[in-house]
């Protein structure tokens, strides 16, 4: 099982844990200082959970694949039930006006979408091959409840961002495992207008498209994020200011250390710092989508495509916003955001991937050397 210690994938996992590390500390220091008196008060919160996480990773990786397969379905119901919690008075966490965070102690929170986004690939896969697990004895009816109260209790908090990646992860999945094409495009032709409805007649939600598509209109409003990651990553020019040396991160540029790291980092690294995080993320994204076509067993196919796909969103979505291609959004990015409840979630689906990597890997020699060898592994 330790081979993973030398796959590719986990070593770009382990360099984008130490970029956040460092992205972290250097975006929020002076915020820290300002709002804590400390300016490692992220810092090592994100050390911390970036030590959990580490954890996370490396025991997911040795949970046996067949408990996964069998079992992995619970977290969806686990997850909807911690979505669900952040609706029961002292318990649920409202900030900036979204009711998504679970108090713990210590100070701590949880954000249970961020969980609930990862176990939908769990319970694709497993509404997918339904042989074998309790879930083969359950009525359809129930299952599509089972789907869609999730999604709803996403909108009500309101998390758009995580809602709109569980849609799309779902419709993709379909589409790769052979949904008919005249399925694809009904799908489309409710989907369309129903995402309109839900960005269009929603104020807030208006507001932003509008300052996307014309964000010089209202500069020091509604346009104002996205006006100044863009003169965040204009100044960084090719090679960038300098690690720490960012002047956008001084209360110009909103969220620094969580939704616009990415402007702080193109600032401080430049144009080619940004196309070195891109082609990390582009390999790790790559690696995910290697894997799943690799996989012979369905479930398998299902899980590391849906995971995969689930991450490349995370990552458009964020680096869309930031550029000013997409309307803003309050969605992390991957890695490089402060934030333990996302961290925690990337290690246990990177954790699920490489258990996937491993277990083909048991599969290849359990032909080569037969059955014996596959019955003293189990």
């Amino acid at each position: 099982m330790l081979r993973y210690l030398s796959s590719s994938l986990f070593l770009a996992i382990i360099t984008l844990l130490g970029i956040g590390l460092v992205q972290v500390y250097s975006s929020s220091f002076i915020f820290a200082i300002e709002s804590y008196g400390d300016g490692l008060f992220f810092f090592k919160r994100q050390l911390l959970f970036a030590i959990m996480a580490f954890c996370v990773l490396v025991g997911t990786v040795h949970i046996p694949f067949r408990w996964i397969e069998k079992y992995g379905w619970v977290m969806w119901l686990a997850a909807t039930l911690g979505v669900a919690a952040t609706y029961v008075p002292g318990l649920g966490v409202r900030v900036g006006g979204a009711l998504r965070w679970i108090q713990l102690p210590f100070g701590l929170r949880l954000e249970p979408g961020e969980i609930l986004k990862i176990a939908f690939s769990l319970w694709f896969a497993s509404l997918l091959t339904r042989q074998g697990n309790f879930l083969s004895r359950v009525k359809w009816p129930w299952l599509f409840i089972a789907t869609v109260v999730p999604l709803g209790l996403l909108l009500k908090q309101p998390d758009f961002g995580t809602f709109a990646i569980i849609v799309i992860v779902g419709v993709t999945s379909l589409f790769a495992f052979g949904l008919q094409w005249r399925y694809i495009i009904a799908a489309f032709a409710v989907m369309v207008p129903s995402f309109y409805m839900l960005v269009m007649t929603v104020p807030y939600r208006r507001a932003r498209v509008l300052a996307f598509l014309d964000p010089w209109s209202d500069p020091a409003q509604k346009g104002f994020q996205v006006i100044q990651s863009m003169l965040s990553f204009h100044s960084g020019g090719l090679t960038g200011v300098g690690l720490g040396q960012g002047q956008g991160k001084l209360f110009f540029l909103p969220e620094a250390h969580t939704d616009f790291t990415m402007a702080v980092f193109g600032e401080e690294m430049g144009f080619v710092g940004f196309l070195f995080l891109l082609a990390l993320y582009g390999f790790v994204v790559f690696r995910g989508i290697q894997i799943a076509v690799k996989a012979e067993d369905t479930f398998k196919r299902s899980l590391a495509l849906g995971l995969s796909v689930t991450f490349a969103l995370s990552v458009f979505i964020n680096a869309g916003v930031v550029m000013g291609l997409l309307p803003t959004k309050g969605l992390t990015l991957p890695f490089l955001s402060y934030g333990g409840s996302s961290l925690l979630a990337l290690c246990f689906m990177f954790g699920l991937i490489l258990n996937i990597e491993n277990s083909m890997e048991d599969d290849k020699v359990a032909r080569r050397f037969g059955t014996r060898w596959a019955a003293k592994k189990s």
